[in-house]
């Protein structure tokens, strides 16, 4: 099956996610706005406050995704996993979760592609746009090994 988007393919998709008003939920935006300064070939960069049904399309026309979120996961590090999509791709909410978005764009587009999911450690969600020096160091770390995926 053809897939049906019209995005050219692109090597790497980056999609960056949280709130930019609760401190370091604002992680994997961040994230996304360093690497779109970066300017590498072959990336696309996409920043949003969460994963909805339409980036299956994007999804769907990469060869590689890596989604970046915080998370509060009592975790010193970045941590980084390789996904499969989910069996399923029904959404229950307005928001996805990666899985879900790579089935989707998998049943949808006939498509999806490799993907990692990159979470930083938050610490501070409170209202404000500063991270903590704990996400500072992880938002670094992970563009560090989102890099190395490009390669």
């Amino acid at each position: 099956m053809e897939p049906l988007n019209e995005n050219p393919a692109v090597d790497l998709l980056v999609i960056g996610y949280g709130n930019t008003l609760r401190g370091d939920d604002a992680a994997g935006r961040r994230v996304a706005q360093a690497m779109e300064k970066l300017h590498l070939p072959g990336v696309r960069v996409l920043s949003c406050d969460l994963l909805t049904p339409e980036l299956a399309d994007p999804v769907a026309g990469a060869q590689k995704v890596v989604f970046v979120d915080a998370s509060v996961e009592a975790v010193a590090t970045v941590q980084i996993r390789e996904l499969e999509p989910a069996e399923s791709s029904q959404i229950l909410a307005h928001a996805a979760d990666p899985r879900t978005l790579l089935a989707l764009a998998r049943d949808v587009f006939g498509q999806a592609p490799q993907a990692w999911w990159v979470t930083i450690p938050a610490e501070n969600l409170g209202i404000g746009e500063d991270l903590s020096m704990k996400t500072r160091v992880g938002v670094e770390e992970a563009i560090r090994q989102i890099r190395i995926i490009c390669h």
